[in-house]
This record gives C-alpha cells, structure tokens and sequence, in this order.
C-alpha cells in the first residue's frame, strides 16, 4: 500500500462512503482545489489501492430477501478440485462471495436468493452438482446489523 497522508485518507473515506462525488464536491470536503484533487485521486487510482468502483444495489428491491451463508466441503482439497470447484462456483450469479478456508470445511459462500422455493432449487440444483461436492451447510440469516464495504483508513 502506498503511504497514505492525512488528506488521501480523506479522499478514499469520502469516497467509500459516495463514490459519485463530483471532483468540485470532493475538493471542497478535504479542503483542496479541484486540480490538486483531482492530481491526487489520479495517484491514488494509479497506485492499485482503489480495485474498482461500482454502484450498490437494495438486495430486498432487486428481488433478493434472503442471505444464506454455506459452508463447503469438498471430497478432495487437490489442485485439480479445488480449480475445478473455484470455476464453476464463479458463475452462479447468486453466489455473491466466496472464501477458500483454513478449517472443517473448505469454502464459505455468501448466497442470496429469493424465498425458501429459490433457496431449495439453489441448493438442490446448482450447489450440490458443482464438481467434488461432499457437504453443503447453510446458515440463514435473520436481518442484516452491519453490512460496508469501507475500510477504516
């Protein structure tokens, strides 16, 4: 990571919480002309710290009620598994994060998905035919408490 001075983590704060801040709007929080802003987010982007922007949806308005977590465990933990598993995984669009573990089972995902029918099909049809599957265990969730995407800079 680049070494960040006070006023680039004013930039990145106030842009983690909108990223659709003019550049006039973002000079005038952290105190700077639009120019020298500008000069420094650009730095900022070049130096690979920002991966990407994007826009956030309403889960519950697109559709999606329900999270579930699923814990994953694989027959095997072979390279040719694991890719194999990793692959497949990537293109469920209801998949929405999945972590390789250190522990009992192999993969956490976090799924959404749209009422008990939805969740079942996803499970029944998808998860559990995906390559080396030997256990599926889901935890649903009741509400969301906290849920960001910023980290504290």
């Amino acid at each position: 990571m680049p070494a960040l001075d006070a006023t680039d983590r004013k930039i990145l704060n106030a842009l983690q919480q909108d990223g659709r801040l003019s550049n006039a709007e973002l000079a005038a929080k952290v105190n700077l002309s639009p120019s020298a802003c500008l000069r420094r987010l650009h730095l900022l982007l070049e130096s690979k710290l920002v991966s990407g922007t994007h826009l956030v949806l309403d889960q519950k308005a697109a559709g999606f009620p329900g999270t579930a977590y699923m814990f994953i465990t694989l027959e095997g933990q072979d390279r040719r598994q694991l890719d194999a598993f990793e692959a497949r995984v990537k293109l469920i669009p209801q998949v929405q994060e999945c972590y390789l573990l250190a522990g009992q089972a192999d993969y956490l995902l976090r799924v959404v998905y749209d009422g008990a029918e939805d969740l079942e099909r996803l499970h029944s049809e998808v998860l559990t035919r995906l390559p080396g599957i030997r256990r599926v265990q889901s935890t649903l969730t009741l509400r969301t408490v906290k849920r960001t995407a910023s980290l504290p800079l």
